[in-house]
């Protein structure tokens, strides 16, 4: 008796126990910096270090995450071999010659799915290393959002003083037409264009705060924070270096680390893996086991037996069409997919040398702008230059910067896409294993 409590009770101690896992009620959004991790400096954060903050607190990658451990599941659960059945029955005597009741045991197992055993863990294993990779992706796909993000907001910090420049200089000249108007000293007609000039720098000043705001708030949900949130940034943008020919000569390897890519091909050998399985699953139905019984006069019989399925009507031949369409369909998605990342990545190079170019004839003809709206204004203090002249040669200047600016947002948003493209400074997805095509 104390045996068997004893093996009740190693019985009960090797099986899972439910814990519950209550779900939160209010938004688990940080309020600050501090919050998230209490060793970041208090310097302003360089744009590298905004990437690793999302990295590590993205609600989305958080989630995301978890995938693994169903994936890491499903892979245990595919190389577990089958349980054997076990049957019996006890046959109390109810009438006729007999003088003790019959019983019978039987134990038994399914054959079939051994022989779609090895496959199946194939299958799994492939399927743990495509979520894998998606994973990777999505990280790649966090911290180049992270990088825009940033880069965007410190280039805009940056751009504001030439804005409010323009609308302070077109605010101060639109006062005193204003008052001349009032005068009668000069005319609606004189005062129309300055006044169309201010609202159009008052509105791109306007447009540019509320793009910093709005973009101020998608960093903060990126990073796992409240949109209050102060999160202060460096003056400056830091990226990995950007080599554009070391890129297009690195660009034939790019199908090796790309972890989309690397997930897709997993998916199709997953899906090749279910062709192998639907093949051999035109393998009967079998049951292969022994037993033992006796009848009402203890007569005990005993041997093997074996239950098969007559593959008479259902030959798979439906589940091997479906396996073969699938692979069919995930190995066009590759090749469409694989297309797609050359050719964006070509098209996105070719515009970085494009803005690349107008970038530096704009900076080539910045000094003359300063030059000529330095001049103005000693010439306009010393009542040489009216101030129509005055206001044009400056506003040029401001112009001639807000262009600048503008083209170099452009070229790090094209540098920055591409650096996300190629995964350069991201999670590399190398550890990833590609499988065998010949297996």
């Amino acid at each position: 008796m104390s045996a068997s409590l004893s093996l009740l009770v190693l019985s009960l101690a090797g099986c899972a126990h439910y814990t519950p896992l209550p779900l939160a009620t209010q938004a688990p959004l940080a309020p600050d910096l501090r919050s998230l991790d209490p060793s970041i400096p208090s310097e302003p954060l360089g744009v590298e270090q905004v990437v690793t903050l999302a990295l590590a607190n993205n609600p989305d990658l958080r989630a995301i995450r978890f995938k693994r451990g169903i994936a890491t599941g499903q892979t245990l659960q595919a190389g577990l071999l089958p349980n054997p059945s076990l049957s019996g029955a006890l046959l109390p005597l109810l009438s006729g010659a007999g003088s003790v009741p019959a019983w019978n045991l039987g134990i038994a197992q399914d054959i079939k799915s051994l022989v779609t055993y090895r496959s199946r863990r194939r299958a799994a294993a492939d399927s743990e290393q495509q979520v894998a990779a998606d994973i990777i992706w999505q990280e790649w796909q966090v911290a180049g959002q992270a990088r825009q993000l940033a880069c965007d907001l410190i280039m805009g910090n940056r751009a504001r003083p030439s804005y409010a420049g323009a609308y302070t200089l077109l605010a101060e000249r639109n006062t005193k037409l204003e008052k001349a108007l009032a005068a009668h000293s000069v005319t609606l007609v004189t005062v129309a264009p300055d006044r169309l000039a201010l609202q159009s720098a008052r509105a791109a000043l306007d447009a540019l705060d509320q793009r910093q705001l709005g973009l101020k708030h998608q960093l903060n949900a990126l990073l796992g924070l409240t949109p209050d949130a102060q999160l202060p940034l460096a003056e400056q943008v830091d990226l990995p270096p950007f080599d554009m020919a070391a890129i297009r000569a690195d660009l034939p390897n790019l199908p090796a680390r790309r972890p989309d890519l690397i997930a897709l091909r997993m998916g199709y050998a997953s899906s090749d893996e279910q062709v192998r399985q639907a093949i051999l699953s035109q393998f009967p139905d079998m049951n292969l086991g022994g037993s033992v019984a006796s009848d009402n006069a203890k007569v005990i019989n005993g041997g093997p037996n074996i239950q098969i399925g007559l593959p008479i009507f259902d030959r798979n031949q439906g589940n091997i069409a479906i396996a073969r369409a699938t692979r069919e369909q995930l190995h066009a998605d590759y090749s469409a997919r694989l297309a797609a990342t050359m050719g964006t990545v070509e098209a996105m190079l070719s515009e970085a040398e494009q803005l690349s170019a107008q970038l530096m004839t704009a900076r080539h003809d910045l000094p003359a702008a300063r030059l000529a709206a330095e001049r103005a204004q000693a010439a306009f203090g010393a009542s040489n230059l009216d101030e129509r002249g005055y206001v044009d040669l400056v506003s040029n200047r401001f112009t001639k910067e807000q262009e600048i600016m503008t083209l170099e947002l452009a070229l790090l948003d094209r540098q920055i896409a591409i650096q996300t493209l190629i995964g350069s400074g991201l999670p590399k997805a190398d550890a990833l294993t590609a499988p065998d095509a010949a297996r």
